[in-house]
């Protein structure tokens, strides 16, 4: 049986040989890495990995896609655990309790990328690494230096806790269907520590939300209520700044400066 991509899901299956051996080339999978794959599909990625480990676990939201996998995998390999999930709700941080630290890969729908990306910053202390397929876009936003227009929230979140590193694009015509943007593969790597002292992650995470929702608006209208100028002025920055402008560090500096809750 045909299946066929569910565009309420924002599938686009990938079908190009020479990128799924590049992709596999960057992870470079070893035998006992516990390896979690975030949406299947049908198994362009999956069986080759499979190839690689003692043992894989997949995540895959459609149940047509759950039970192809499950039927159609080729014997030999590693074993094969098809969790019928949403990624958005996935519990990694128990999962790695079970097998120890995991590493996550995925061609991520680009319709919930982003917020499937703050998940996963939220379960990073069970993540060895990730290599993960965005849209190139989310990819820019994501490395963007600030001043920028793709500079925000996702770019300074990350940066506090993971490395990232570009790996490379892959143009539209290695899926199908194929979607009317490229896609960069990127490697995000989480830190041992934040890369600024955060005091808070709650309130470091609330603060950026807060600056970037007025991005247009200077910081001392937009943190009012928050922080006075004058709270603003003690760490070094210009009230009259605008978020887009501050390094993601100076965001922690603001931060702190919040009483504890």
């Amino acid at each position: 049986m045909r299946l066929h991509a569910k565009k309420q899901l924002g599938q686009h299956f990938l079908h190009d040989p020479a990128v799924i051996a590049k992709i596999v080339a960057a992870i470079t999978p070893q035998p006992g890495d516990r390896i979690v794959e975030i949406g299947g599909g049908l198994g362009a990625l999956t069986f080759p990995l499979l190839e690689h480990v003692d043992e894989l676990h997949v995540i895959e939201l459609d149940e047509r896609l759950a039970d192809a996998l499950e039927r159609d995998r080729p014997r030999g390999g590693g074993k094969l655990t098809v969790h019928h999930a949403d990624a958005l709700d996935f519990d990694f941080s128990n999962l790695g309790t079970q097998l120890g630290k995991l590493r996550v890969v995925g061609n991520l729908p680009y319709n919930i990328s982003t917020p499937l990306l703050f998940h996963l910053l939220a379960h990073r202390e069970a993540i060895v690494d990730m290599h993960v397929m965005v849209q190139k876009e989310v990819a820019r936003r994501i490395a963007a230096p600030p001043g920028k227009k793709d500079y925000g929230r996702l770019t300074i979140m990350l940066a506090a806790w993971l490395d990232t590193e570009l790996c490379f694009d892959v143009g539209p015509g290695a899926f199908n269907p194929a979607p009317r943007v490229w896609s960069t593969v990127l490697r995000l790597m989480p830190r041992a520590q934040a890369r600024f002292e955060i005091a808070d992650e709650l309130q470091f995470a609330n603060l950026v939300r807060h600056a970037f929702s007025m991005r247009r608006k200077t910081l001392g209208r937009s943190l009012a209520g928050v922080l006075t100028r004058q709270q603003i002025q003690s760490v070094g920055i210009d009230p009259m700044a605008r978020a887009e402008t501050l390094e993601p560090g100076q965001f922690a500096d603001l931060a702190n400066l919040l009483e504890a809750p």
